[in-house]
């Protein structure tokens, strides 16, 4: 059964139409690439299915339920806790270290300071950190970073990680390493990933590829793994 499941999806911005009848599923444990040129309507697929844009028409569905019959604050709890992201430019909080970013989704659900704060330490390890977790975004490397924006995106346990382009901002060597890592992490626990990218090096970690082109997916893509 598909954890995430997108049906008929239509999506415009005035006049400009992002999607016009996309659908996929996603299934559980899955890594699942969405390529396509730019403008092609991926990154807004994206959105729609982590409840950050509604669609105009067309279904969503996640776990079994639509993500139309949630409130705004359901969908909210869910991509706080069910959910997690990876964007080109990691978005971490400039203000604070790695580790508070890392801790911050934890503090935001209720976590105890202390637990939050264990929990996000023992992330750096596993993602090659260990000794950064004092320092700032302007003191870490552009690899770095992106590592903690992992680390950050997975440590609440989500079902689903949303990752568009995120390698995008990185050298072909760091977005190798930044890849490998993730992929090794998301399959240890089990994570389901939606991974944007428009580069055929970064969708070569998927279990699957699709195409999607002028708002629609027009190859569903045949498992590769």
């Amino acid at each position: 059964m598909s954890i995430l499941y997108a049906n008929d999806l239509t999506k415009s911005f005035g006049a400009t139409v992002a999607l016009q009848g996309a659908s996929l599923s996603l299934e559980p444990g899955e890594i699942l690439a969405v390529m396509g040129p730019s403008g092609s309507g991926k990154s807004t697929l994206l959105y729609c299915l982590a409840g950050i844009f509604t669609p105009d028409d067309g279904t969503v569905t996640f776990g079994g339920r639509r993500m139309d019959s949630l409130s705004d604050r359901e969908r909210t709890r869910l991509r706080r806790t069910a959910f997690g992201f990876v964007f080109q430019f990691g978005q971490l909080v400039p203000e604070l270290t790695a580790v508070d970013n890392v801790a911050l989704p934890l503090l935001l659900s209720g976590k105890r300071r202390t637990a939050a704060y264990e929990q996000a330490r023992s992330w750096f390890p596993r993602l090659g950190l260990t000794g950064l977790e004092g320092r700032r975004t302007g003191e870490l490397s552009g690899g770095q970073a992106q590592r903690v924006a992992v680390a950050r995106a997975l440590v609440t346990g989500p079902e689903v990680l949303f990752a568009d382009e995120p390698t995008g901002a990185l050298d072909s060597l760091t977005g190798e390493m930044v890849m490998d890592l993730m992929v090794d992490t998301v399959r240890a626990e089990h994570t389901s990933v939606l991974l944007v990218t428009h580069d055929a090096r970064v969708a070569a970690h998927a279990d699957r590829q699709i195409t999607v082109r002028d708002g629609q997916v027009i190859d569903a893509g045949a498992r590769v793994r």
